[in-house]
């Protein structure tokens, strides 16, 4: 790949696909391609709502422009795809956003021109699912004509510390030579360093474990807040003690959301269902950690019920929508379970959350969200969300939400143990 005639075209202008299109266009002549034609406008006047890059970062990048007309992408010679890859509602894997644009990519790619896939999917997907759609929409040979790699996005939304350059990146090709030249490539903007897998079914596999294995911790934890609830032990308390211990893996107990913990696990059981193996212990985390929603409805309703607060009259503001803390991502937000089986209940909910977008607001119109609670208005409180605004409150300012008679239902251990309720 000769570098002066290297031409990148990134499809997807998301959490993951911005930031890639933002640091090669520092380095390379980028299109940033997303068939979101509004989303194209804010890019283009400097604005991202995601805040993952700002004005400043957008400005650095020289080299890179953005569209929403697919022939921009023409001219490329180095396509890298980071579209979503969601689960669909029998939590199977939804290929569809994939499957698009490697068919966008068919009517475009040109001999000795590489496709680099981003998106986490199971092992064998990107040269079983996704090469025979160029290879049908191209009439070019995979291996021969054209050529594959999977460089797994491992992006943490709203991470600060974390970010695109200072984590290593996995790299890998469809034949050796490949591999070597889309390490040379990412190599110009990771300082970190990139590591080079044998195949790219094994960089398909560590994508998908790394988060596989978050989520099983995290569902063990779950488990033992719940022993510990029935023992009227403070989980929060156990685990700063255990964590003296060196080797200890101090996981904290709650909702599992996001694009990446609460879905890849389905990914990776798809496929090895597919293959005749039903993998008990990722299926029971999933089960563990996609309950703890009805779990913390539970014990909220009962604490109610102890304080003799009529349900039926009640109000109950939850704090915190987005799936983690100071982000505006409301991908596979499990904040949701909790909403839905308390309006089921026939609960008055309203949710406070100052990271979410007016769009994502305007799309999730059956949801009642509020500017700005009002004070002495809830029989109960849910801290969903850690988010540092809430952190800035305190116990004083959401004590003043509620009526004399409540509960505080602390998720994220946002407050001081006195001052709450309930906590996982």
């Amino acid at each position: 790949m000769n570098f002066e005639k290297l031409k990148i075209g990134i499809i997807g202008l998301g959490y993951v696909g911005l930031p890639l299109a933002v640091e090669f266009g520092k380095k390379f002549p980028v299109i940033g391609f997303d068939i979101n034609k509004i989303r194209i406008e804010q890019l283009k006047n400097g604005i991202d709502l995601t805040l993952e890059v700002d004005a400043e970062d957008l400005i650095s990048a020289k080299k890179l422009s953005f569209s929403n007309n697919s022939d921009d992408l023409g001219a490329c010679n180095f396509f890298i795809v980071t579209v979503p890859t969601p689960i669909d509602e029998h939590k199977h894997p939804d290929l569809k956003p994939l499957i698009k644009a490697s068919r966008l990519i068919g009517s475009l790619i040109k001999k000795d021109d590489i496709v680099v896939y981003e998106s986490t999917v199971y092992p064998g997907a990107t040269e079983e699912e996704c090469v025979p759609v160029i290879e049908k929409h191209s009439n070019l040979k995979f291996n021969k004509d054209f050529f594959v790699g999977y460089s797994p996005e491992r992006i943490n939304p709203g991470d600060k510390s974390h970010r695109l350059q200072n984590i290593i990146k996995l790299v890998s090709g469809s034949n050796e030579k490949t591999a070597k030249i889309i390490d040379s490539v990412y190599s110009e903007i990771i300082a970190a360093g990139t590591f080079v897998t044998s195949s790219i079914k094994v960089a398909e596999a560590a994508k998908v474990i790394e988060n596989t294995q978050r989520d099983l911790n995290i569902a063990l934890i779950n488990e033992l807040s719940k022993i510990f609830n029935l023992m009227d032990i403070d989980t929060n308390s156990v685990l700063e003690a255990a964590a003296t211990k060196w080797n200890f893996l101090n996981f904290k107990p709650g909702l599992v959301g996001g694009h990446c913990i609460g879905v890849d696990p389905y990914y990776l059981s798809y496929k090895a269902q597919s293959l005749g193996y039903h993998p008990e212990v990722i299926m029971s985390g999933r089960k563990m950690n996609d309950g703890m929603g009805s779990h913390v409805v539970s014990n909220l309703i009962k604490a109610m019920s102890k304080k003799y607060i009529n349900l039926s009259l009640a109000r109950v503001l939850i704090m915190g929508f987005t799936f983690k803390e100071n982000c505006p991502d409301i991908r596979n937000t499990r904040v949701t379970d909790i909403y839905s089986e308390l309006s089921n209940a026939n609960i008055d909910v309203d949710v406070y959350d100052p990271w979410m977008k007016d769009e994502d607001i305007e799309d999730l119109s059956h949801i009642k969200f509020v500017n700005q609670p009002s004070p002495e208005t809830y029989d109960a409180v849910v801290i969903a969300v850690a988010h540092d605004d809430f952190k800035k409150m305190g116990a004083t300012d959401i004590l003043k939400l509620c009526k004399s008679k409540k509960v505080i239902y602390d998720l994220k251990y946002v407050l001081n143990i006195h001052d709450s309720d309930l906590r996982l």
